[in-house]
């Protein structure tokens, strides 16, 4: 799929990953929605890229909000393309801790927001997609989830982090046979350890010895990198029903 001209909604794309995506995309000259729920955060970035971006708010695991945000691109763009899920939190927390048991709302959260809420924005995007007229080889368009290097590697305290990206993982190859017949397909990327606000309750001490636990290149990965696979995976057809792993080679050990 060529990115010209083509219309994808990108969740969480107020910042982060998300909003490199969202900046990708418009550079390559596509239009996006860019839907989060950090609403003044979103408005600046979609203000930032003019025209060819809209923002609406939009709690990825609420199905009316979920629709209000592929409406967005139909009213505002006439079609619908593609989806790019970026929305999501990190929590860290112990099975079992000094104070207890993990918490059963903490670990909800982490799959309703990850899991749940990146399969939600999945399904109502794909309804959209298979409408479009299909271009070359049949394509429709593509949806790229994300996933973490925690789903392969969880470390201590992960636990609800970890398998939240694991029903990502799990999802990408049933999604995209699935999908196969409309013409659209499913992609995951896997990211290791990237610098973005996620990460920033790290001091820079923290951050920077991170960043030398990774075989090469020797630091935080960049969003702009991560935009730059998400670009690679929208023009290159054959890529379907895969895990893409974005780490340096990093291989996370226990804690």
């Amino acid at each position: 799929m060529q990115i010209p001209g083509k219309v994808l909604v990108v969740t969480g794309g107020d910042s982060g990953l998300g909003a490199a995506v969202a900046r990708q995309l418009v550079a390559d000259g596509g239009k996006v929605v860019i839907a989060n729920v950090n609403a003044a955060a979103g408005e600046a970035v979609a203000a930032e890229l003019g025209a060819a971006a809209r923002f609406v708010a939009t709690d990825v695991t609420s199905e009316e909000q979920g629709q209000a945000a592929i409406a967005c691109a139909l009213e505002a763009f006439g079609h619908l393309h593609g989806l790019v899920n970026c929305a999501g939190v990190l929590l860290g927390e112990k099975i079992l801790g000094r104070e207890g048991p993990h918490g059963l709302a903490s670990f909800a959260k982490a799959v309703n927001i990850n899991l749940i809420g990146s399969f939600n924005m999945m399904r109502l995007a794909a309804e959209a997609i298979a409408k479009e007229e299909p271009g070359p080889d049949g394509e429709r368009g593509v949806i790229v989830n994300t996933a973490s290097i925690a789903a392969f590697d969880g470390q201590i305290g992960q636990a609800a982090y970890a398998a939240s990206k694991a029903g990502i993982v799990g999802l990408t190859l049933p999604a995209a046979r699935e999908l196969a017949r409309h013409g659209i397909r499913v992609v995951t990327i896997a990211p290791g350890i990237f610098d973005t606000p996620m990460l920033a309750f790290m001091t820079r001490e923290v951050r920077d010895s991170l960043g030398k636990s990774v075989p090469f290149p020797s630091r935080l990965g960049r969003a702009a990198e991560y935009a730059a696979l998400v670009r690679h995976i929208c023009e290159n057809t054959m890529l379907n029903g895969e895990v893409i792993r974005l780490d340096g080679a990093l291989r996370m050990g226990t804690r």
